[in-house]
């Protein structure tokens, strides 16, 4: 048997590696087979979801960029609703401040123009203003954000609290709707 080996030792050798390949070719066939299907469920509707997203999209004829990073982002089947968790969007409008926001999740209905945000919501410009909140609801056909729950606003030298809000982005106006309590800081103000 040893002299066996030692004569047909390249041979042996071959054969194992022949076996390797075809072994690696059965399992790359199973990948490819997995590969097809999750093809064909996105086909079927199913819809789609992503972990550890970073998106980004500069839109020269609004003049804005925008990126969202999130934990997950799912897309329907029929690609009109998109929902993101563990989120944070950072927009930068060209010749304004950059706006960002971090948040647990959201749901963007794209025939409606609707975002909706929620949970532990903390948006801030670049030009040092902070809100604060647990819910918004953004209607980017008409520019508009609202809210019915409780809001902070804190800027370089005030911080306003209240519940509810409404802001005409276009307009650029905001209004806290009920209970507003108003601090100023006026050291800031010397």
């Amino acid at each position: 048997m040893k002299s066996f080996l030692k004569r047909h030792w390249p041979l042996i050798g071959l054969g194992a590696v022949l076996l390797l390949v075809a072994f690696y070719f059965e399992k790359s066939g199973k990948d490819i087979f997995k590969t097809t299907a999750f093809i064909k469920d996105l086909m079927s509707g199913e819809g789609l979801s992503l972990k550890d997203i970073h998106y980004s999209q500069d839109d020269s004829d609004k003049k804005v960029k925008w990126v969202l990073d999130a934990k997950e982002v799912g897309l329907s089947g029929d690609k009109k609703t998109i929902r993101f968790y563990d989120f944070k969007l950072k927009v930068e409008p060209e010749g304004r401040s950059e706006f960002k926001l971090t948040g647990k999740e959201g749901t963007y209905w794209r025939d409606a123009g609707r975002i909706e945000l929620r949970g532990n919501l903390e948006g801030s410009t670049g030009n040092g203003y902070r809100i604060l909140t647990d819910y918004m609801l953004i209607n980017e056909r008409l520019g508009q954000l609202s809210t019915d729950h409780p809001v902070k606003i804190i800027g370089p030298f005030f911080i306003v609290k209240g519940t509810g809000l409404f802001a005409d982005l276009k307009m650029e106006r905001l209004r806290i709707l009920s209970g507003v309590t108003t601090v100023i800081n006026r050291e800031s103000l010397k």
